[in-house]
Order: C-alpha cells, then structure tokens, then sequence
C-alpha cells in the first residue's frame, strides 16, 4: 500500500510538472517507469494521469474557456490547431508504430536537440500577442512543431512554445498558446486510452483517482506558476536541464 503510493506519488509529479513545461512528460514517464520498474504502472495509470492534467489546464483557464463563446474565431483557431496532432497521433497508435519510438536513445537525442532548437526560438523578438494576432497560418504552423511532440522527448509544450516564440509572440503568450493547444490533445489521449481501457475490460480502482487528483494538483500549480514566472526566467533554464538530462542519458547508455 505505501508503496504503491509513493509510486502514484512520483508519476503524478513527473506527469503535472512535465507535461506543461517545455521538457517532455511522456519522456519521463517513461524513464522512470523503465529505470524504476514501478508496479502501479499501467494503460489506466497513464489515463487517470492525463485526465488529472487535463481538467487542471480546463480549471486553470476556465474563464477564457467560457468566453470563447463570444470569440468564436479563437475557438476555431484552437480546433484547427490541434487537428494534425490527433490525426496522426491515431494514426501512429492504432498501427502501434508508436511503441517503437519509445527507447531510451531517441529519447537523450530529441532533449538535447529540441533542447537546443528552444534555445534559438526564445532569442526571437516578442512584437506579437495571442489576442490580435494568432491566425490560421500562424496555427497551423505551430500545428506542424506539434506533431513532433509524438516523439517522446521532442515535449508537445516544448515543441508548441518554441514555434510560438519563432513567429514573435511573447513568452506567456507562446506558454498560453501551448496550453489551449494541450486541451484536444490531452482529451484525444485520454478518449484513445479509455477505448483501449474498455476493450480490455480492466477494474477501477481507489489509486486511480489518487493519481487523478495529485496529477491534477500538480498539474495546477505547475501552469499558475510557471505563466507567472517565465518572463523573469526566460526558458534558458529549460534548455540547461534538457542539456543536462541528455548528456546523464547518453552516458547511462553507454557505461
């Protein structure tokens, strides 16, 4: 019992810190769950993990969520945004090729190198904001950066943030592009797990809606404080830990 939440506690931290900033959740996840074997790891593990991230950016932007109703244009913008992820996302996990991008050596090569690509976009100029000036062709190329995100390492918020910052808009603004943008993706992940959860017709449990709720939280706090920090920092401290991160697998790969 303690240790399976001691387990539930570590992936609800890696999945609510990792999924929202620019370092890639489902690279962490993976490794610790390879590095440590954890046992509470499982389809509906990942599912609760991702509904708790899920319903936390929800909350967090609630209000801007419930005006798009008067801003029928953003609203569209976000959908035709997150259309090319969930489509090839689909098509990735249905033919299972997606499994086969999950190794640790892909893994240490996209940190470092989109590590290094998040360094190059964030010296762009800020002359652009979401409120006027997000539009179909901006969107749909930071639609393209986010296909990326499939490959564990590349970070969907990394990879959202930096094509944001390569077409000048500031950094909270690329933060909260990324951010609108994780809703579809977050729920097409979830809709996908759950299907595949059903099929098999695997048993609820209370530890599930533990990590719901700790992957939420962290998830929560995470999104309020980095969108209030991330002007003073800049993202250069995210390159440094993807450098570090790399370097410390590549060298787990090879001794």
């Amino acid at each position: 019992m303690f240790r399976d939440f001691i387990e539930i506690l570590i992936l609800s931290l890696v999945q609510g810190i990792s999924e929202f900033l620019p370092i890639s959740s489902s690279a962490h996840l993976v490794l610790v769950s390879n590095f440590y074997d954890l046992e509470t790891s499982s389809l509906l593990m990942d599912i609760s993990l991702h509904l708790g991230s899920l319903i936390a950016v929800i909350f967090f932007f609630r209000k801007e969520l419930f005006d798009l109703r008067n801003n029928i244009r953003l609203l569209s913008l976000i959908i035709i945004g997150s259309l090319p992820l969930i489509l090839f996302g689909y098509i990735l996990y249905t033919t299972e090729f997606i499994h086969l991008l999950r190794n640790t050596k892909l893994i240490a090569s996209t940190t470092l190198f989109f590590g290094f690509i998040l360094f190059i976009a964030d010296q762009s100029k800020t002359d652009r904001y979401i409120s006027t000036d997000l539009n179909i062709k901006s969107v749909l190329l930071i639609s393209l950066f986010q296909i990326l995100a499939l490959i564990p390492g590349v970070s969907r918020a990394g990879i959202t943030i930096t094509a944001a910052r390569f077409l000048n808009f500031n950094r909270i603004d690329s933060s909260k592009i990324s951010f609108l943008l994780s809703i579809p993706a977050l729920a097409g992940a979830s809709f996908l797990g759950l299907r595949e959860a059903f099929e098999q017709s695997i048993e609820v449990n209370y530890l599930l809606l533990i990590a719901a709720f700790l992957s939420f939280t962290f998830s929560f706090f995470t999104i309020k404080y980095f969108l209030k920090f991330i002007n003073r920092i800049s993202f250069n401290i995210f390159v440094v830990y993807r450098i570090i991160l790399g370097l410390i697998l590549f060298l787990i790969i090879y001794t």
